[in-house]
C-alpha cells in the first residue's frame, strides 16, 4: 500500500476524531509508534489492520471505513494528478479515463503499488460500468472514491453510485449513473 494513503488515514481519523484514536489505532493494530512516509510502499496489511480495529472502535464496519476514505482522498488525489486531468471532465469522464491516465502513471511510476486495474466502459452520455479488479479486495474505496469525485465536480446530487456485486470481492462492477 503506498504511504500516501496510510498518511491519508491517518489525516482522516485525525480528522474525524482526534490524534489520540490515531495513537491508539496504531498500538491496537500492533503499529505502535509506526510512522509513514509518501514514498515508501508499506505491506497491505498495515491498512487493512488499521481500518479493521477503526471499525471495531467505531462501530462501522471496514466497507463503511474504505468507502467513507475513499471519498476524502479525492481532494488530494486530484491535487497530486492535477497535471493528467483534462480540466473540462466531469465526474463520468474522469472514471472513464483514470485507468489509462493516473494508473498508467502510478504503474509507470512506481510499479511496486499494483492499483487496482479499471475496466470503465461508456454506456452512454450519462451512464459507466466500471470493472474493479485487485487482488486487495478493497472494492469500497473504489465506490468511495466514485463519490468523492462525484462531490468534487458539485454533481454528488446528480449521480448515482451502484456496487452491482459484493464490494469485498477481488472483482466488483460499480453501475454510475448521471441524473
Amino acid at each position: 500500500m503506498h504511504g500516501t494513503i496510510l498518511i491519508l488515514l491517518k489525516r482522516y481519523i485525525q480528522t474525524q476524531y482526534d490524534h489520540s484514536t490515531w495513537v491508539n489505532l496504531l498500538e491496537l493494530a500492533g503499529l505502535s509508534g509506526a510512522t509513514f512516509d509518501h514514498k515508501t510502499v508499506y505491506p497491505d496489511e498495515n491498512l487493512y489492520a488499521l481500518v479493521d480495529q477503526a471499525a471495531a472502535a467505531t462501530g462501522a464496519t471496514a466497507g463503511e471505513l474504505h468507502e467513507r476514505l475513499g471519498e476524502y482522498l479525492v481532494p488530494d488525489i486530484m491535487y497530486m494528478y492535477q497535471k493528467l486531468v483534462d480540466p473540462t471532465w466531469r465526474t463520468l469522464d474522469m472514471l472513464e479515463h483514470t485507468e489509462h491516465t493516473m494508473h498508467r502513471q502510478v504503474r509507470r511510476e512506481h510499479a511496486e503499488n499494483a492499483p487496482p486495474v479499471l475496466a470503465v466502459k461508456r454506456l452512454s452520455p450519462n451512464e459507466v460500468q466500471i470493472d474493479y479488479v485487485s487482488a486487495r479486495r478493497m472494492g469500497g474505496l473504489a465506490v468511495g472514491i466514485v463519490r468523492g469525485l462525484a462531490a468534487y465536480y458539485d454533481e454528488a446530487d446528480r449521480i448515482a453510485v451502484t456496487p452491482t456485486t459484493s464490494a469485498d470481492g477481488q472483482r466488483v462492477s460499480i453501475y454510475v449513473q448521471r441524473n
